[in-house]
């Protein structure tokens, strides 16, 4: 059945800023890390997609590896734009990253001009697009100078083949090298991507926080793994289900998952309760609370399995607000918990 977008998608959905640009994200984006790879069957991404965007998702965010099989993630929603969303192009906020390992050899992973710039070609050619509205370094590479990685974002924006310049799991010290570097190429640093949950803070640590750098420099962030793999849902408050990531430790370890982290897991889903929420959505408004210090969340990135998993997500924008009796109940649990030690660093 052909598709034809909601007429209201635009009346819900909350859109913030980033930065100081003038680009607006929906407070909640889609990520495709999970569920759009060869393992999920076709008629069920389309249908998270399609309800994403009837809602008001208007940004869909990707990397090169995503799958599996890596790629396939790309290759798959190349499709569903063709089939479904090739009319709204210009209502969509598409964005991808290289850096992780995607091919053999050495220009298959990190950050060289060569390595981002191919690896942003095969993704626009997988995806049938010209191109994307953000490419991001999808992390720090220790061995390549900074110069070389800013200057192949520039060359990929000044190219048209990407609108913004982002970069992810920089540390603040990075950061301000890598917005400074892309200043003075004449092309702004758009968007950071950390991890950020409450249960992995570490984007507030330091002096400057990663916040009030992005703040100085002027630019926005996206938080991924807001719900930490699903440890901020009610997935865990009772054990560890056979059929979770967990269990078959994917991208969560069941090690990790100690009495004293569900524990505290626990005390905020009694905070969320109170709040008449799902521990989930409690977990996204909090990530997309009022900060004292920096720059405010622009999204938070996050991803659906199922429509009636997208829905209960998206149900978070409807209570944002938090009081300072609640926002200190949270803190006594909202600690940082190294449930994934890959998570929350830059990787390097």
């Amino acid at each position: 059945m052909t598709y034809s977008a909601a007429d209201n998608r635009y009346e819900s959905m909350p859109y913030r800023r980033v930065g100081r640009s003038g680009l607006k994200l929906p407070a909640i984006s889609l990520g495709l890390w999970h569920n759009f790879g060869d393992d999920k069957r076709f008629d069920e991404q389309r249908a998270i997609l399609r309800r994403a965007f009837d809602l008001g998702v208007t940004h869909f965010d990707l990397a090169n590896n995503y799958g599996p099989p890596d790629g396939s993630a790309e290759i798959n929603f190349g499709r569903h734009l063709r089939d479904d969303f090739k009319p709204y192009r210009d209502e969509l906020v598409i964005s991808t990253k290289a850096g992780y390992y995607m091919w053999p050899g050495p220009y298959g992973e990190w950050g060289s001009r060569k390595s981002l710039l191919s690896s942003l070609d095969q993704s626009l050619q997988r995806m049938g697009l010209d191109y994307v509205d953000i490419f991001y370094s999808h992390r720090p590479d220790p061995e390549t100078p900074m110069e070389e990685t800013m200057g192949a974002l520039d060359y990929a924006v000044r190219s048209g083949k990407a609108l913004y310049a982002g970069i992810s799991s920089y540390t603040p010290e990075q950061t301000i090298e890598a917005a400074r570097i892309l200043k003075e190429l004449g092309t702004p640093l758009l968007i950071h991507q950390p991890s950020y949950s409450m249960l992995n803070r570490w984007t507030e640590n330091g002096s400057p926080n990663l916040y009030e750098v992005l703040e100085q420099v002027g630019a926005g962030s996206i938080a991924f793994s807001p719900l930490e793999q699903g440890m901020l849902t009610n997935r865990y408050l009772n054990g560890i289900p056979a059929d979770s990531r967990a269990a078959k430790e994917r991208f969560l370890s069941e090690s990790a998952l100690t009495e004293d982290k569900l524990d505290r897991v626990r005390g905020l889903n009694k905070i969320a309760a109170g709040r008449g929420q799902s521990l989930a959505q409690m977990a996204i408004a909090w990530i997309l609370r009022d900060q004292p210090k920096g720059t405010p969340v622009a999204s938070a990135l996050a991803g659906a399995s199922s429509v009636k998993q997208l829905e209960d997500t998206l149900s978070a924008i409807n209570n944002l607000a938090f009081t300072e009796d609640e926002l200190k109940s949270i803190d006594e649990f909202a600690v940082e918990s190294d449930i994934n030690p890959a998570r929350g660093k830059a990787q390097i």
